[in-house]
Protein backbone atom coordinates (compact mmCIF):
# COMPACT_ATOMS: atom_id res chain seq x y z
CA UNK A 1 0.00 0.00 0.00
CA UNK A 2 2.11 2.95 -1.38
CA UNK A 3 1.20 6.11 1.36
CA UNK A 4 2.82 9.20 1.44
CA UNK A 5 5.95 10.00 3.13
CA UNK A 6 6.44 11.74 6.42
CA UNK A 7 9.09 13.97 6.88
CA UNK A 8 10.10 16.23 10.33
CA UNK A 9 12.38 18.69 9.29
CA UNK A 10 14.91 19.61 11.99
CA UNK A 11 17.95 21.90 11.98
CA UNK A 12 21.41 20.97 10.93
CA UNK A 13 22.61 20.90 14.07
CA UNK A 14 19.63 20.10 15.84
CA UNK A 15 19.73 15.58 15.09
CA UNK A 16 17.06 14.38 18.10
CA UNK A 17 12.84 15.19 17.33
CA UNK A 18 10.85 18.12 19.46
CA UNK A 19 8.63 16.98 21.90
CA UNK A 20 5.67 16.87 19.67
CA UNK A 21 7.28 14.73 17.13
CA UNK A 22 8.43 12.45 19.48
CA UNK A 23 5.28 11.95 20.75
CA UNK A 24 3.91 11.37 16.98
CA UNK A 25 6.38 9.06 16.68
CA UNK A 26 5.33 7.17 19.39
CA UNK A 27 1.62 6.85 18.11
CA UNK A 28 2.80 5.99 14.81
CA UNK A 29 5.06 3.27 16.17
CA UNK A 30 2.15 1.48 18.60
CA UNK A 31 -0.04 2.07 15.95
CA UNK A 32 2.38 -0.56 13.40
CA UNK A 33 2.12 -2.48 16.93
CA UNK A 34 -1.22 -2.58 16.70
CA UNK A 35 -1.40 -3.63 12.84
CA UNK A 36 1.20 -5.97 13.63
CA UNK A 37 -1.06 -7.96 16.04
CA UNK A 38 -3.56 -8.66 13.36
CA UNK A 39 -1.37 -11.36 11.74
CA UNK A 40 -3.18 -14.23 12.41
CA UNK A 41 -1.45 -16.81 15.33
CA UNK A 42 -0.63 -20.53 14.49
CA UNK A 43 -0.62 -20.17 11.27
CA UNK A 44 1.96 -21.27 9.18
CA UNK A 45 1.78 -19.07 5.63
CA UNK A 46 4.40 -19.65 2.89
CA UNK A 47 4.54 -15.62 2.09
CA UNK A 48 5.25 -12.81 4.26
CA UNK A 49 2.81 -9.82 4.18
CA UNK A 50 3.78 -6.75 3.30
CA UNK A 51 4.93 -4.51 5.70
CA UNK A 52 3.16 -0.96 6.92
CA UNK A 53 5.82 1.93 6.28
CA UNK A 54 4.43 5.08 8.52
CA UNK A 55 6.64 8.37 7.88
CA UNK A 56 6.58 11.65 9.51
CA UNK A 57 5.21 13.96 6.34
CA UNK A 58 4.60 13.41 3.08
CA UNK A 59 5.79 16.20 1.68
CA UNK A 60 7.85 18.90 1.99
CA UNK A 61 9.20 22.47 0.75
CA UNK A 62 13.11 22.90 1.11
CA UNK A 63 15.58 25.38 0.16
CA UNK A 64 18.84 24.79 -1.76
CA UNK A 65 21.47 23.55 0.95
CA UNK A 66 19.11 22.58 3.27
CA UNK A 67 18.70 19.45 4.75
CA UNK A 68 15.78 17.57 6.53
CA UNK A 69 15.76 14.26 8.38
CA UNK A 70 12.83 11.76 7.23
CA UNK A 71 12.02 9.55 9.88
CA UNK A 72 10.75 6.18 9.08
CA UNK A 73 8.40 3.26 10.52
CA UNK A 74 7.47 -0.36 9.67
CA UNK A 75 5.05 -2.53 11.08
CA UNK A 76 7.54 -5.22 11.45
CA UNK A 77 10.33 -3.27 12.38
CA UNK A 78 12.56 -3.56 9.47
CA UNK A 79 14.72 -0.77 8.58
CA UNK A 80 13.70 1.04 5.18
CA UNK A 81 15.75 2.12 2.78
CA UNK A 82 15.77 5.34 1.01
CA UNK A 83 16.47 6.09 -2.31
CA UNK A 84 16.18 10.52 -4.62
CA UNK A 85 14.48 9.78 -7.83
CA UNK A 86 16.72 12.84 -8.84
CA UNK A 87 19.89 13.31 -6.77
CA UNK A 88 20.39 16.29 -8.40
CA UNK A 89 17.41 18.18 -7.32
CA UNK A 90 17.68 16.89 -3.76
CA UNK A 91 20.54 13.66 -2.60
CA UNK A 92 19.21 11.05 0.62
CA UNK A 93 21.41 9.12 2.97
CA UNK A 94 20.92 5.54 4.21
CA UNK A 95 19.34 7.36 7.63
CA UNK A 96 16.92 9.40 5.78
CA UNK A 97 18.51 12.69 5.68
CA UNK A 98 17.26 14.86 2.75
CA UNK A 99 19.86 17.28 1.63
CA UNK A 100 18.83 19.77 -1.59
CA UNK A 101 20.86 20.64 -3.90
CA UNK A 102 19.62 22.72 -6.67
CA UNK A 103 15.65 24.05 -7.71
CA UNK A 104 13.28 21.52 -9.02
CA UNK A 105 10.98 18.86 -8.03
CA UNK A 106 11.55 14.86 -6.97
CA UNK A 107 10.45 11.86 -4.99
CA UNK A 108 11.89 10.26 -2.22
CA UNK A 109 11.61 6.25 -1.86
CA UNK A 110 11.39 4.36 1.20
CA UNK A 111 11.10 0.81 0.22
CA UNK A 112 10.95 -1.88 2.79
CA UNK A 113 10.29 -5.69 1.25
CA UNK A 114 7.83 -5.64 -0.95
CA UNK A 115 6.13 -1.79 0.03
CA UNK A 116 6.90 1.47 -1.12
CA UNK A 117 6.07 4.79 -0.12
CA UNK A 118 7.10 8.34 -1.66
CA UNK A 119 7.84 11.61 -0.25
CA UNK A 120 7.53 14.49 -2.62
CA UNK A 121 10.25 17.05 -2.41
CA UNK A 122 10.08 20.59 -3.74
CA UNK A 123 13.31 22.78 -3.78
CA UNK A 124 12.46 26.48 -4.38
CA UNK A 125 14.97 28.38 -6.11
CA UNK A 126 17.18 30.85 -4.38
CA UNK A 127 15.67 34.33 -4.61
CA UNK A 128 18.66 37.17 -4.54
CA UNK A 129 17.23 40.84 -3.91
CA UNK A 130 19.83 43.09 -5.08
CA UNK A 131 18.43 46.86 -3.79
CA UNK A 132 21.40 48.52 -6.75
CA UNK A 133 20.45 47.27 -10.33
CA UNK A 134 22.24 50.36 -11.54
CA UNK A 135 24.86 52.25 -10.11
CA UNK A 136 26.92 55.56 -10.39
CA UNK A 137 30.54 56.19 -8.76
CA UNK A 138 33.38 58.60 -9.30
CA UNK A 139 36.52 57.27 -9.70
CA UNK A 140 38.43 55.79 -6.47
CA UNK A 141 35.34 55.68 -4.89
CA UNK A 142 33.76 52.81 -3.07
CA UNK A 143 30.49 51.22 -2.46
CA UNK A 144 29.00 47.95 -1.14
CA UNK A 145 26.38 46.82 -2.31
CA UNK A 146 22.98 45.57 -0.48
CA UNK A 147 22.13 42.36 -1.23
CA UNK A 148 19.67 39.41 0.61
CA UNK A 149 18.80 35.45 -0.15
CA UNK A 150 15.90 34.00 0.24
CA UNK A 151 18.13 31.06 2.07
CA UNK A 152 20.17 33.09 3.93
CA UNK A 153 23.32 31.67 1.87
CA UNK A 154 26.04 34.32 1.01
CA UNK A 155 26.08 35.24 -2.61
CA UNK A 156 29.41 35.63 -4.50
CA UNK A 157 30.46 38.80 -6.54
CA UNK A 158 32.52 39.45 -9.79
CA UNK A 159 32.85 41.76 -12.14
CA UNK A 160 33.88 41.40 -15.93
CA UNK A 161 36.27 44.23 -16.39
CA UNK A 162 38.42 44.51 -13.54
CA UNK A 163 40.39 47.38 -15.09
CA UNK A 164 37.31 49.94 -14.56
CA UNK A 165 36.18 48.47 -10.63
CA UNK A 166 37.07 45.55 -9.00
CA UNK A 167 34.96 44.15 -6.27
CA UNK A 168 35.64 42.60 -2.46
CA UNK A 169 33.54 38.97 -1.48
CA UNK A 170 31.48 41.18 0.70
CA UNK A 171 30.37 43.02 -2.04
CA UNK A 172 32.52 46.43 -1.70
CA UNK A 173 32.88 48.10 -5.27
CA UNK A 174 36.05 50.34 -5.88
CA UNK A 175 35.82 52.31 -8.86
CA UNK A 176 39.40 52.36 -10.78
CA UNK A 177 38.67 54.42 -13.98
CA UNK A 178 35.69 55.81 -16.32
CA UNK A 179 34.09 53.45 -18.02
CA UNK A 180 30.97 51.04 -17.61
CA UNK A 181 31.67 47.52 -15.99
CA UNK A 182 28.51 44.67 -14.79
CA UNK A 183 28.89 43.61 -11.65
CA UNK A 184 27.78 39.65 -11.03
CA UNK A 185 25.55 38.60 -7.63
CA UNK A 186 25.51 34.80 -7.61
CA UNK A 187 23.74 32.56 -5.04
CA UNK A 188 23.32 28.53 -6.01
CA UNK A 189 22.03 28.73 -9.65
CA UNK A 190 20.72 32.02 -9.05
CA UNK A 191 22.40 35.59 -11.03
CA UNK A 192 21.45 39.28 -10.86
CA UNK A 193 23.04 41.78 -11.98
CA UNK A 194 24.43 45.60 -11.69
CA UNK A 195 25.58 47.90 -14.17
CA UNK A 196 27.91 50.12 -13.29
CA UNK A 197 28.91 53.35 -14.56
CA UNK A 198 32.44 54.84 -13.36
CA UNK A 199 32.15 58.50 -14.09
CA UNK A 200 34.73 60.92 -15.22
CA UNK A 201 35.71 62.80 -12.48
CA UNK A 202 35.38 67.01 -12.63
CA UNK A 203 37.93 69.47 -11.83
CA UNK A 204 38.01 72.90 -10.47
CA UNK A 205 41.07 75.33 -10.63
CA UNK A 206 41.54 78.47 -8.75
CA UNK A 207 42.99 79.88 -11.33
CA UNK A 208 42.36 79.55 -14.80
CA UNK A 209 44.73 82.46 -16.08
CA UNK A 210 47.65 84.03 -14.25
CA UNK A 211 50.64 86.35 -15.05
CA UNK A 212 53.58 86.11 -13.25
CA UNK A 213 57.83 87.65 -13.69
CA UNK A 214 60.62 85.46 -13.73
CA UNK A 215 61.25 83.86 -10.17
CA UNK A 216 57.49 85.02 -9.34
CA UNK A 217 55.05 82.07 -7.78
CA UNK A 218 51.45 80.92 -7.58
CA UNK A 219 49.80 78.22 -6.03
CA UNK A 220 47.10 76.76 -8.04
CA UNK A 221 44.92 74.28 -6.27
CA UNK A 222 42.61 71.47 -7.96
CA UNK A 223 38.86 70.19 -6.59
CA UNK A 224 38.47 67.27 -8.15
CA UNK A 225 35.01 65.47 -7.85
CA UNK A 226 36.24 62.47 -6.79
CA UNK A 227 38.41 63.67 -4.43
CA UNK A 228 41.61 62.13 -5.98
CA UNK A 229 44.95 64.18 -5.98
CA UNK A 230 45.71 66.17 -9.30
CA UNK A 231 48.75 65.21 -11.01
CA UNK A 232 50.23 68.63 -12.13
CA UNK A 233 52.17 69.11 -15.78
CA UNK A 234 53.78 72.11 -17.44
CA UNK A 235 53.75 72.37 -21.43
CA UNK A 236 57.02 74.11 -21.24
CA UNK A 237 59.24 74.03 -18.18
CA UNK A 238 61.49 76.77 -20.33
CA UNK A 239 58.89 79.20 -19.40
CA UNK A 240 57.16 78.00 -15.97
CA UNK A 241 57.81 74.89 -14.16
CA UNK A 242 55.20 73.08 -11.23
CA UNK A 243 55.96 71.39 -8.60
CA UNK A 244 53.47 67.84 -7.49
CA UNK A 245 51.53 70.26 -5.03
CA UNK A 246 50.89 73.08 -8.22
CA UNK A 247 52.95 75.66 -7.21
CA UNK A 248 54.25 77.31 -10.36
CA UNK A 249 57.61 78.87 -10.63
CA UNK A 250 58.00 81.87 -13.23
CA UNK A 251 61.33 80.83 -15.74
CA UNK A 252 61.80 83.53 -17.93
CA UNK A 253 59.22 85.51 -20.34
CA UNK A 254 57.03 83.70 -22.80
CA UNK A 255 53.96 81.52 -21.71
CA UNK A 256 52.90 78.24 -20.81
CA UNK A 257 50.02 75.88 -19.37
CA UNK A 258 49.84 74.21 -16.45
CA UNK A 259 47.69 70.98 -16.43
CA UNK A 260 45.97 68.94 -13.44
CA UNK A 261 45.53 66.03 -14.48
CA UNK A 262 42.88 63.08 -12.66
CA UNK A 263 41.99 59.48 -14.84
CA UNK A 264 42.69 61.19 -17.81
CA UNK A 265 40.37 64.48 -17.47
CA UNK A 266 42.56 67.67 -17.25
CA UNK A 267 41.93 71.47 -16.73
CA UNK A 268 44.48 73.93 -17.27
CA UNK A 269 45.63 77.46 -16.33
CA UNK A 270 47.79 79.66 -18.87
CA UNK A 271 50.70 81.30 -16.98
CA UNK A 272 52.00 84.53 -18.96
CA UNK A 273 55.02 85.76 -17.85
CA UNK A 274 55.96 89.14 -18.58
CA UNK A 275 59.09 90.41 -19.76
CA UNK A 276 59.59 93.16 -17.59
CA UNK A 277 60.31 96.99 -18.09
CA UNK A 278 63.45 98.94 -17.13
CA UNK A 279 64.35 102.46 -16.73
CA UNK A 280 67.66 103.87 -15.29
CA UNK A 281 68.15 107.22 -13.53
CA UNK A 282 70.26 108.30 -16.45
CA UNK A 283 70.92 107.07 -20.64
CA UNK A 284 73.73 109.90 -21.05
CA UNK A 285 76.85 110.08 -17.97
CA UNK A 286 79.39 112.32 -18.45
CA UNK A 287 82.47 111.63 -15.58
CA UNK A 288 85.63 112.85 -15.10
CA UNK A 289 88.45 109.66 -14.94
CA UNK A 290 89.13 107.89 -11.65
CA UNK A 291 85.54 109.05 -10.70
CA UNK A 292 82.70 106.97 -10.30
CA UNK A 293 79.31 108.03 -10.15
CA UNK A 294 76.03 105.50 -9.29
CA UNK A 295 72.94 105.01 -11.54
CA UNK A 296 69.76 103.44 -10.33
CA UNK A 297 67.55 101.20 -12.41
CA UNK A 298 63.75 100.36 -11.68
CA UNK A 299 63.13 97.13 -12.46
CA UNK A 300 59.09 96.16 -12.72
CA UNK A 301 59.68 93.16 -12.11
CA UNK A 302 61.84 93.46 -8.69
CA UNK A 303 64.04 91.58 -9.34
CA UNK A 304 68.05 92.39 -9.71
CA UNK A 305 69.15 93.55 -12.83
CA UNK A 306 72.61 92.33 -14.48
CA UNK A 307 75.39 95.43 -15.20
CA UNK A 308 77.70 95.48 -17.71
CA UNK A 309 80.22 97.27 -19.71
CA UNK A 310 81.09 97.59 -22.95
CA UNK A 311 84.53 99.27 -22.51
CA UNK A 312 85.71 98.02 -18.90
CA UNK A 313 88.95 99.60 -20.00
CA UNK A 314 87.05 103.07 -20.06
CA UNK A 315 84.61 102.81 -17.45
CA UNK A 316 83.49 99.26 -15.49
CA UNK A 317 79.78 98.95 -12.88
CA UNK A 318 79.55 97.21 -10.07
CA UNK A 319 76.13 95.11 -10.33
CA UNK A 320 74.99 98.09 -7.67
CA UNK A 321 75.01 100.18 -10.94
CA UNK A 322 78.38 102.07 -9.78
CA UNK A 323 80.10 103.37 -12.20
CA UNK A 324 83.85 104.05 -12.14
CA UNK A 325 85.62 105.86 -14.61
CA UNK A 326 89.06 104.49 -15.95
CA UNK A 327 90.46 106.84 -18.96
CA UNK A 328 88.90 108.95 -21.52
CA UNK A 329 86.62 107.70 -23.93
CA UNK A 330 83.15 106.39 -24.33
CA UNK A 331 81.81 103.46 -23.08
CA UNK A 332 78.13 101.68 -22.87
CA UNK A 333 76.78 100.34 -19.54
CA UNK A 334 73.76 98.26 -20.48
CA UNK A 335 71.11 96.77 -17.54
CA UNK A 336 69.36 93.32 -18.41
CA UNK A 337 66.61 91.45 -16.70
CA UNK A 338 64.63 88.46 -18.61
CA UNK A 339 65.50 89.58 -21.94
CA UNK A 340 65.04 93.54 -21.70
CA UNK A 341 67.56 95.71 -22.02
CA UNK A 342 68.79 99.23 -20.80
CA UNK A 343 71.32 101.31 -21.70
CA UNK A 344 73.38 104.52 -20.59
CA UNK A 345 76.49 106.32 -22.85
CA UNK A 346 79.09 107.15 -20.31
CA UNK A 347 81.44 109.96 -21.48
CA UNK A 348 84.69 109.72 -19.49
CA UNK A 349 86.50 112.83 -19.78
Amino acid sequence: MKQSIFLSLTNKKKQNFSKKSYVFFCFLLLLSLFLASFAPLGRTTTKAAAPIILLSAYSVTMNIGEEVQLKAVTSDFSIPKFKSSKNAVASVDAYGRITAKKAGLCRIQVKSGTSVVYCQVQVKKTVITLKESKLSLECNASYTLKVSTSNGRKPSFSCNKKSIAIITESGRITALKPGNAVITVSADQTKVYCMLTVKKPTITLNHTSYTLYRNQTVKLSAVVSSGASPVWKTNKKSVAVVDETGLVTAVKHGAATISAVVNGEKKECKITVKAPTITLSKTVLKIRAGKSEKLTAAVSSGNPPVWSSSKSNVATVKQDGTVIAKKEGTAVIKVKEDGTTASCTVLVE
